[in-house]
C-alpha cells in the first residue's frame, strides 16, 4: 500500500483533499493497520528463541495429500516445540482444529499454525483445470470460482492455498499447462489478478477469505523438451516480455505469498536464487509478503549440483527463501550455519518476520480457529448454489473446434450412440489436482444427458475402448489407487459394442481424450495424440458414415488432425469438473451456446512444438510461394491446426473493417479503433473480439503481434455492436535490451478479429 500512496503524491493532489477524502482514510487506515502489525510482531519476537524462529520457517506435510516422496513424522511433537509454521495437507474443521489446539495449547507462545491445501479449480466444488476456465475469457466468472473455492476451503479451516499457477506454459506436453491459463502474458496477468482477487478478497482476514500462493517462481513453464522439472533456460528479454508478468500482476494484486519453482534461472535453482527472489521479487516488485519452497526444493538443489543440505539451505536463506516445504532443511541445519557464520541472525528474523506477518495478516493471532466453523462447513462444501455456478461457469469453458453443417446443437430427440471411455464416468470427471474433490459426486455425461433431455433421446451406450491397452502406460498412470478403470474384454469385443451402438442410432457422440492422470504434475507426454485404443475406435465408427461428434477431454492441446478431418463437430471440454455431465449437455442440446476460446495454440504435430502465436519473425520468413530456404517445414504447414483466441459457436459473427479516429498520434494522446460485429447466424451467441498490437520497426526483434485486449460480447441473430477499444502508449510498450519498459515511435498496426489467426487491420503513425 505504501508503494502507491506516496508522501509525494499526496502533496500534488492537496488540492483536491476533499474529494479524496475516502482516499486519505483509505492509506490512514493501512499505515495504522502496518503500525499495529509491526509492534505485534516485533513483541513477540522479542519473546522467541532461535530454536523457535526457526521452527516458523518449517512447513510440513501430514500425509493426507502429498505431491512426493517425503512424509514428515514426528509433527505432533515439533508443533508442541515450536518448530513448525505451518501444515497441509489435512482438511476439515475437526482434524484442523485438532491441530491448531496443539500449537495454540501447547506450545510455549501458543503461536497459531497456517493451513495450506492445493486449492487448484475449486476445493470440494471442482470446477474445470486452470486451462479450460481461462477458455472462458471471462474474469468475472474466473474470480467467482475462486471465490466458492476459498468460501469452501475456509469452511474446513483452511486459510491458504497454493494457488494460482500463473507460468506461462508454450509447450503442450508439459503436463502443468493443465494447471495454468496458456501461452500469453498480457492474458496471463489478467487471469492471475482476478484468482489473486477472487481468493482473498478485500481482506484476508475475512471469514471466507484465504492467502494466495503464487507459483512457480519463476518460468517453470518454460521446461526444456517439455519435460517435468527441467532445465529452463532463456534470455532476459524473453523473461520480462513473456513469461514475468502474471507474476508482476499477482504482485500489484497483492498476494501474500509466492512459491519458488523447481528449475533453474540462469543457471541458479530458483530456490536459492538471490537476484530473483530479492533483487526481482521484492526490489524491483515491492513484493512484502513471504516465499515457501516447492515440495523439497530446498532438499533438491543438493541434486542441481550446488552443496550438502546445509549448504544449500544456507543459500536458500539468503537468497530470500522464508519458508522451507516438507524437507526440513531449515530445521536441521540453519542453527549450526548461524554458529559457523553461514547465515545471519537478520536473515533468520527477516524469514521468520515475514512468516508471523503473513499470519497477523489473516487474522490467525485475533482468532486461531477463525476459519474452523462445522455449520459453514456442513453449508458450503458441494451446496446446491456452488454446484449451480459450478454448471454455469463450466459451460462457458468449452470451445467448439469444429461443426461442420450445423452438427451441433443436437435435436432433443431420436437416439444417439453414446460411447468411449468417457462417456460414463465419474472419476475423469475432476481432471488433475483435486485435493479434496470427490469424484463420486460428479455427474458423468451419460447422466448429465438424462438429466438435460429425460426420455426425448434414445442413448444406445457402449464403452467402446479403454482409455489405454499400452500396459507400461496404464501402470505409469496408476501412481494412486484405481486412477485408471479399464474393462476387462477384450479391444476387439468393446469395439464391436460401439459400432454395434452406432448402427441402431442417428448419431454417434464419442467422448474420448486424456484420463485426469495424463496430465498435471509429472505427466509430461511426448506424444499428445488421442491414445491408440481410443483412435482406433473413431476411425471404425467414422467409416459408418453416420455423424459423429467427438466430446473430447484433454489437460492439454493435442495433436488434432485425424480427429479434424473426420469428425462432423469437436467440442473441447478439457477436464470440466464436479457438474461435467450437465454442462454438456447443457451445450450438445443447445440450451447453450459455446463461446469459448483457445488460450494455447494446438499443434498439427509435435514437430512443430513450442508453437505459439506471438513468436518472432526470422530474417527468412514463410510466406507462402517457393519454400526453400525459407524457415519452413518440408512436410507439413508451419500454421498451428487451432490457434490461438479459436472458438467458434452455433452461430456466426461478421466483422466489419477496422475504423480508427485517427491515423497519426502524438506522445500521450488516445487512439480508439473501432469494429461492428453482426451475428449472422440463427442462434443468439456470446463473441470474444480480440485486440492485437504490432510493431513493424524497432530497435529489438518484436513478436509478429500481441495480445492487448478483448472484450465479450452478447448478440441476438441479427443483431450487430460496434466495439470500441481505446489504445494509449501503455500498449505499445515493451523491454529493450537495456531491459526499460517503454515505447518507440513509429508506425503500429491494430488488429481486431475472432482469433489471432483472423483479423483485419489498420495502420497508425505515433510520434513521441
Amino acid at each position: 500500500m505504501k508503494k502507491y500512496f506516496s508522501s509525494r503524491l499526496v502533496i500534488a493532489v492537496m488540492p483536491f483533499c476533499v474529494a479524496l477524502t475516502p482516499f486519505n482514510k483509505v492509506l490512514a487506515q493501512a499505515k495504522t493497520e502496518d503500525a499495529k502489525m509491526n509492534a505485534y510482531v516485533k513483541g513477540l519476537m522479542s519473546k522467541m528463541t532461535l530454536d523457535e524462529k526457526i521452527g516458523q520457517l518449517n512447513l510440513v506435510t501430514i500425509g493426507a495429500a502429498t505431491t512426493g516422496s517425503v512424509v514428515n513424522k514426528g509433527v505432533e511433537e515439533n508443533i508442541k516445540n515450536g518448530s513448525i509454521g505451518g501444515v497441509f495437507g489435512v482438511w476439515g474443521t475437526t482434524q484442523t482444529r485438532q491441530i491448531q489446539d496443539i500449537a495454540v495449547k501447547n506450545s510455549r507462545l501458543h503461536i497459531p499454525l497456517i493451513f495450506g491445501l492445493d486449492v487448484i479449480h475449486g476445493h470440494r466444488t471442482i470446477f474445470p483445470i486452470p486451462l479450460g476456465m481461462s477458455a472462458t475469457w471471462d474474469m468475472g466468472l474466473i474470480k467467482q470460482s475462486a471465490q466458492i473455492a476459498a468460501k469452501e476451503a475456509t469452511g474446513e479451516g483452511l486459510n491458504w492455498v497454493f494457488s494460482p499457477m500463473v507460468d506461462i506454459a508454450r509447450d503442450p506436453r508439459w503436463g502443468r499447462i493443465s494447471e495454468g491459463s496458456g501461452e500469453d502474458p498480457w492474458y496471463g496477468s489478467q487471469v492471475a489478478k482476478a484468482m489473486v482477487q477472487g481468493y482473498q478478497g478485500t481482506s484476508m482476514k475475512d471469514a471466507d477469505a484465504v492467502m494466495a500462493c503464487v507459483k512457480h517462481f519463476a518460468l517453470y513453464g518454460g521446461a526444456e523438451a517439455g519435460r517435468e522439472y527441467n532445465t529452463v533456460d532463456m534470455s532476459r528479454i524473453k523473461m520480462y516480455q513473456d513469461y514475468l508478468p502474471p507474476y508482476k500482476a499477482a504482485v500489484d494484486a497483492g498476494a501474500g505469498s509466492f512459491m519458488s519453482s523447481f528449475n533453474t534461472v540462469d543457471g541458479v535453482p530458483a530456490t536459492v536464487n538471490q537476484w530473483l527472489l530479492t533483487d526481482l521479487l521484492r526490489k524491483q516488485w515491492g513484493f512484502k509478503g513471504f516465499v515457501v519452497s516447492d515440495y523439497t526444493a530446498v532438499n533438491e538443489v543438493t541434486d542441481h549440483g550446488l552443496g550438502d543440505l546445509q549448504t544449500v539451505s544456507a543459500l536458500a536463506l539468503k537468497a530470500g527463501l522464508d519458508m522451507d516445504m516438507v524437507g526440513e532443511g531449515f530445521l536441521k541445519t540453519l542453527k549450526n550455519s548461524l554458529t559457523q557464520k553461514k547465515i545471519t541472525q537478520q536473515e533468520i528474523d527477516l524469514a521468520c518476520r515475514r512468516v508471523l506477518e503473513a499470519k497477523y495478516k489473516l487474522g490467525l493471532f485475533d482468532n486461531p480457529y477463525k476459519s474452523m466453523d462445522a455449520d459453514k462447513e456442513a453449508k458450503e462444501e458441494l451446496s446446491t448454489a456452488n454446484r449451480a455456478a459450478a454448471r454455469e461457469i463450466t459451460k462457458h469453458s468449452f470451445v467448439l473446434l469444429k461443426n461442420d453443417n450445423q452438427t451441433l446443437p443436437l435435436k432433443k430427440g431420436g437416439s444417439i450412440a453414446l460411447v468411449g471411455p468417457l462417456a460414463d464416468n465419474h472419476r475423469d470427471m475432476l481432471g488433475t489436482w483435486v485435493i479434496a474433490g470427490e469424484w463420486q459426486k460428479s455427474v458423468s455425461v451419460m447422466e448429465g444427458i438424462k438429466n438435460v433431455v429425460g426420455n426425448n433421446v434414445a442413448i444406445n451406450y457402449a464403452m467402446g475402448a479403454n482409455i489405454t491397452e499400452d500396459s507400461l502406460f496404464i501402470k505409469r498412470l496408476n501412481f494412486g489407487p484405481g486412477m485408471v478403470s479399464l474393462d476387462a474384454k477384450p479391444a476387439n469385443e468393446l469395439l464391436k459394442e460401439a459400432v454395434d451402438a452406432a448402427k441402431k442410432s442417428d448419431v454417434i457422440v464419442a467422448v474420448v481424450g486424456e484420463s485426469q492422470s495424463m496430465s498435471g504434475e509429472s505427466s509430461s507426454r511426448s506424444d499428445i495424440d488421442i491414445p491408440e485404443s481410443q483412435k482406433n475406435m473413431l476411425k471404425e465408427l467414422s467409416k459408418l458414415g453416420k455423424p459423429m461428434v467427438i466430446v473430447l477431454f484433454n489437460g492439454r492441446p493435442l495433436t488434432l488432425t485425424w480427429e479434424d478431418k473426420h469428425a462432423n463437430a469437436i467440442l473441447d471440454v478439457w477436464a470440466p469438473g464436479t457438474e461435467a455431465g450437465n454442462a454438456i449437455a447443457d451445450v450438445l442440446f443447445g440450451d447453450y451456446n459455446p463461446a469459448g476460446k483457445l488460450t494455447a495454440t494446438f499443434p498439427r504435430s509435435v514437430g512443430q512444438i513450442p508453437i505459439y502465436y506471438n513468436h518472432k519473425n526470422t530474417g527468412r520468413p514463410y510466406k507462402g510461394g517457393p519454400s526453400k530456404f525459407r524457415s519452413n517445414y518440408l512436410d507439413i504447414s508451419n500454421d498451428p491446426l487451432y490457434p490461438f483466441g479459436y472458438g467458434l459457436s452455433y452461430t456466426t459473427f461478421n466483422y466489419s473493417a477496422v475504423s480508427v479516429n485517427k491515423t497519426k498520434l502524438k506522445g500521450n494522446e488516445t487512439l480508439t479503433a473501432n469494429v461492428t460485429v453482426t451475428n449472422t447466424g440463427k442462434y443468439a451467441g456470446e463473441e470474444v473480439v480480440q485486440l492485437y498490437i504490432s510493431d513493424p520497426v524497432a530497435s529489438i526483434s518484436r513478436s509478429v503481434k500481441e495480445l492487448k485486449g478483448y472484450q465479450k460480447i452478447s448478440l441476438q441473430p441479427g443483431a450487430s455492436k460496434q466495439v470500441s477499444f481505446t489504445i494509449t502508449p501503455e500498449q505499445l510498450k515493451f523491454y529493450n535490451t537495456q531491459l526499460k519498459y517503454d515505447w518507440e515511435p513509429g508506425e503500429f498496426v491494430v488488429e481486431i478479429g475472432t482469433n489471432s489467426a483472423d483479423t483485419h487491420n489498420a495502420s497508425v503513425w505515433w510520434a513521441k
